[in-house]
């Protein structure tokens, strides 16, 4: 760690490199939001009334309104989802500014991203403010139909789950004194 890094006494973050990691995960925050919503703005556009196949039946874009959660269940609660939604995204962001695990914080990054993705949905989509439906757009095989948010998600959730199976290794112990 270079000596602007980390706090002499405490081993903390410096404030140097806490802003750069905030300026980090808002910029790729921002990225996985901007490119979710361009790409469910290209797919209502386009892919609406006719879908697209990409490899026969078995991959197609075909947009579907989901104002569930995951694999469309809940589907009278999105005032409580996008609700929820919120509660989740303050703290994943809370957990990002902590974190120090590089897979870690992808992962929370990745999540965040995806969250707030789906959450821009359920404020700016119809029906209404905190009602609006999350547009899917990709059919993969058997596969409920997903989004770019969605795939961030499931790969934040990948990766948290293999990291707490497979946690980094602790610093090497000290030889103990003796003989």
């Amino acid at each position: 760690m270079e000596s602007g890094d980390a706090d002499a006494v405490t081993g903390a973050p410096a404030r140097p490199a806490l802003r750069r990691r905030i300026v980090w995960v808002g910029v790729v925050v921002a990225l996985i939001v901007v490119a979710d919503q361009v790409t469910k703005s290209i797919a209502v556009a386009h892919w609406s009334i006719v879908p697209q196949e990409i490899v026969g039946s078995h991959v197609q874009l075909l947009v579907t309104r989901n104002s569930g959660s995951a694999f469309s269940r809940f589907q009278s609660f999105t005032p409580v989802l996008a609700l929820g939604a919120i509660v989740i995204a303050v703290v994943l962001a809370r957990a990002a500014r902590r974190e120090t695990d590089m897979v870690t914080l992808v992962a929370l990054v990745l999540l965040l991203g995806g969250a707030l993705g789906n959450l821009g949905d359920r404020f700016a989509r119809s029906p209404g403010f905190l009602r609006g439906y999350v547009v899917d757009f990709v059919q993969v095989g058997w596969w409920p139909v997903f989004n770019l948010a969605d795939s961030c998600v499931t790969i934040g959730a990948v990766l948290l789950v293999v990291r707490a199976l497979f946690p980094p290794r602790a610093a090497e112990p000290l030889a103990s004194e003796g003989p």
